[in-house]
């Protein structure tokens, strides 16, 4: 025996406002949406008629606010009402086979049902275009039930629906509240749309988006489309760009934001689908490397979510995306060429956008890479600055830790050394031979840098043998190496070299401390077992006053403090995060220390 499955219509009503519409005023777009399907499917019945929609707010002394939406549309006949508006899921805008006429924004037969999160009744009168019958009103009440009945005498065709506000909604049956949501949601759309009040009457939509109007120059357009762009986000913006794809029918513009972008943040657009505001916050519809703009676009074929918030990831919005993308990069190439102080403008402020870009097109590496900048061991430095300096061979390191390390080191000794620890920095470097064969790049090896340093001489290696001896002993449970050499500048104590090893086992001890005690355990097992030898090293400075006086001291406590607080100030200078082992070292030395040198003062007394 087969049963039926019952609807819950208040469930659905709660699983509406709470879910699938972010907001309750998403009721005006529902009601925008059936106004406009309505029309488009009357005039495929009579190509020549004039749409249009109604907005009407009447507010009687000590009574609920009414809302009246009007329009001029194909209308229902009662067998219609029935069918569409009784069965939850069921849509006038598909055919006999069930396939969806892409011509409509409604698709998904919910969208009436959105009123009853502002209403607690919705009444419809009705009449159909299609034949004679006579007009139709239709009440439905939140809990499920519904009754309708026949009208007599003559009526416009088209459609009313009558909203009496909940209390809880007044907000949103107010006059000037009216008014900018209807602007907001139907600003677009091109059948003209009518907001009365007890303050008078306006057409909110008379006036076409200006990426839509043609202008005697393309500085008039860009400045009409700066304001717009003010108008609706309140922001100012750096730059205005047409966007314009084929497929998806899409047509818009991307404003420049006036600040840096963060790369991680979700960079969100405003929408339209068939001119209906569709979404504030589509997240998909650009490249990731776009983040940099904030775009409003309207588009015509694709395919929305049940919700109408955004769109379904296919081939269709993959060709989109990527064609929007060739508007953006097609803009900033001709900005390059043609107008080098707007584009200098825009580089100090979106470097990192344009660094995205270069790395996924070749034609925009070609393009931009000698004007980006890089931080280096002599400063920042554009590549054409750091070419024109006479430099062929570019050496960089991947890690800003070993970079910060190293700086003031490859400083001293005039070595230029770039910072390539920043996101894209390492894989623009790498190509760069590609673009520009007579450059040498080349990935600096931190391990291997103290090997150029000047090596001690016999007498001085006799003299730092003991310090050596002590400091190999106090590092070793550290599974640190020590060697002594000497470099520039002279007042850097120690240096911290750690390889890929060292940095990964680094690593897997700060997880364990942080883990919970199971994961800790297999972090501990897995560290055991992955554990090589040393690939850390304490370069000690032959040079640093400080070192030389140490080596003279022997084998004292005194000595062992000052060889790990060295140890961690190292580790600090190379931008590595201390375990709680070592920031103990740090307070047990420099206690230890004071405790030594009161030590010795009461020795000499």
């Amino acid at each position: 025996m087969d049963h039926h499955f019952q609807i819950n219509l208040r469930g659905i009503i709660e699983l509406l406002a709470d879910h699938l519409y972010s907001r309750p005023e998403v009721f005006i777009r529902e009601l925008l949406q059936n106004g406009v399907d309505a029309i488009t499917a009357r005039l495929k019945l009579e190509p020549e008629h004039r749409g249009e929609i109604t907005f009407e707010l009447t507010a009687p002394r000590g009574k609920p606010a009414v809302l009246v939406v009007s329009d001029n549309g194909v209308g229902l006949n009662e067998g219609e009402v029935h069918r569409f508006l009784a069965t939850i899921g069921e849509s006038s805008k598909r055919t006999e086979q069930g396939e969806k006429i892409q011509d409509y924004l409604g698709q998904f037969g919910i969208g009436l049902l959105s009123c009853f999160v502002v209403s607690d009744e919705i009444v419809m009168v009705t009449k159909s275009a299609r034949d004679d019958s006579p007009a139709v009103e239709w009440r439905g009440r939140a809990d499920g039930s519904y009754s309708v009945r026949t009208l007599s005498g003559e009526h416009a065709t088209g459609t009313q629906v009558y909203l009496t506000c909940r209390e809880s909604q007044h907000e949103l049956f107010e006059g000037d509240r009216l008014r900018s949501l209807v602007e907001y949601y139907g600003g677009l759309l091109p059948y003209p749309i009518r907001v009365s009040s007890g303050r008078g009457s306006v057409e909110i939509n008379s006036e076409p988006p200006p990426w839509r109007v043609k202008y005697r120059t393309e500085r008039e357009r860009t400045e009409a489309l700066l304001r717009f762009g003010q108008q609706q986000f309140d922001s100012h913006f750096l730059d205005a760009i047409p966007l314009y794809s084929v497929t998806g029918g899409v047509d818009g513009v991307a404003y420049v934001l006036s600040h840096s972008a963060n790369l991680a943040a979700k960079r969100t657009h405003r929408v339209y689908l068939k001119n209906m505001l569709l979404s504030e916050a589509a997240e998909n519809l650009l490249p990731d490397w776009a983040f940099f703009v904030k775009a409003i676009v309207n588009v015509d074929q694709l395919r929305p979510t049940a919700s109408r918030e955004s769109f379904y990831e296919d081939s269709r919005l993959e060709a989109a995306r990527e064609e929007l993308g060739v508007c953006l990069r097609d803009h900033l190439l001709k900005l390059s060429e043609r107008d080098p102080e707007r584009w200098r403008r825009f580089l100090n402020v979106h470097h990192l956008a344009i660094k995205a870009l270069a790395q996924e097109d070749d034609e925009c590496y070609r393009t931009f890479v000698r004007s980006l900048t890089f931080e280096t061991s002599q400063g920042r430095r554009t590549l054409d600055q750091i070419l024109d300096s006479g430099i062929t061979t570019i050496r960089y390191l991947e890690d800003s830790g070993d970079f910060h390390q190293v700086v003031k080191v490859a400083a001293a000794q005039g070595l230029l050394i770039v910072n390539a620890g920043y996101v894209y920095d390492a894989e623009l470097l790498a190509r760069l031979p590609e673009f520009l064969p007579e450059v040498d790049v080349q990935r600096v090896d931190p391990t291997l840098l103290a090997q150029e340093f000047e090596e001690l001489t016999l007498a001085e290696q006799d003299h730092f043998h003991e310090l050596l001896t002590v400091a190999t002993r106090v590092l070793r449970p550290l599974r640190c190496g020590v060697e002594a050499r000497k470099f520039q500048p002279t007042e850097i104590a120690a240096l911290y070299n750690a390889g890929d090893e060292a940095r990964f086992q680094r690593s897997l001890e700060q997880a364990k401390e942080t883990a919970d005690p199971l994961f800790a355990g297999v972090l501990e097992a897995f560290t055991q077992r992955n554990r090589g030898p040393e690939s850390a090293q304490l370069c000690l400075n032959g040079s640093n006053p400080l070192i030389g006086r140490l080596a003279g001291l022997g084998d004292s406590a005194g000595v062992q403090r000052a060889i790990e607080v060295l140890y961690v100030q190292a580790l600090l200078m190379a931008q590595q995060p201390l375990s709680s082992h070592e920031l103990g070292l740090l307070s047990q030395g420099l206690v230890g220390l004071v405790d030594w040198a009161t030590q010795q003062g009461k020795g000499s007394a």
